[in-house]
């Protein structure tokens, strides 16, 4: 639950949406996603039992490099824009898509998105996960979580995306995500640097 009694964020930035899209989408959206071709997650040189595959931009975790990847294909176009409206910004703002396929038993670790990157929207389709949150304090963590069901979409800004960490527990059911990533003023300077 993200709200209390009087319809406040629990955590300031995050938004949640159930029934972000429909049903027909989610199917149409899960078809593509089964014809793309993933790979297993990297990181460090440790391979994770994620699928991933990244438009727009890349950032490589091997490497700590950021650079410009395949264009967002036109199927993930209708999604962009449905985003956008959450987010509050421009369509083309979203330059960075990336499409994850969780088998059963993956799922992600304690992360902040890297600094390169700003405002995010995930979109969960197929089975619910538990999206978590955790902030250090004095003495321990404040922390909540989130059951985010298939066809929701969740926001991440401001204080979300900055000050709380966000993970993903592992599941038992096949899932997939489709994530949107605005630039930071960061990114934007390497992006145009030459």
């Amino acid at each position: 639950m993200t709200a209390d009694l009087f319809g406040e964020p629990v955590i300031a930035g995050l938004d949640y949406r159930p029934e972000f899209i429909t049903h027909a989408e989610e199917q149409e959206l899960v078809g593509h996603l089964s014809a793309e071709e993933l790979s297993p997650f990297r990181f460090h040189g440790w391979t994770g039992k994620r699928l991933t595959r990244s438009f727009g931009w890349r950032y490589d975790f091997d490497d700590a490099s950021f650079s410009p990847s395949e264009p967002i294909p036109g199927w993930l176009e209708p999604l962009r824009s449905k985003a956008a409206g959450l987010a509050g910004v421009r369509p083309d703002d979203f330059v960075h898509a990336l499409l994850v396929r969780y088998d059963p038993g993956a799922g992600i670790g304690w992360h902040k998105d890297r600094s390169v990157f700003e405002t995010v929207v995930g979109v969960s389709l197929g089975t619910p996960a538990m999206l978590r949150f955790r902030r250090r304090r004095a003495g321990g963590f404040d922390r909540m979580q989130v059951e985010v069901e298939p066809r929701s979409a969740y926001l991440l800004s401001g204080e979300a995306r900055h000050e709380w960490e966000h993970g993903i527990a592992p599941g038992e059911t096949l899932r997939f995500s489709i994530t949107f990533r605005t630039l930071s003023e960061k990114g934007r300077r390497i992006a145009t640097s030459p």
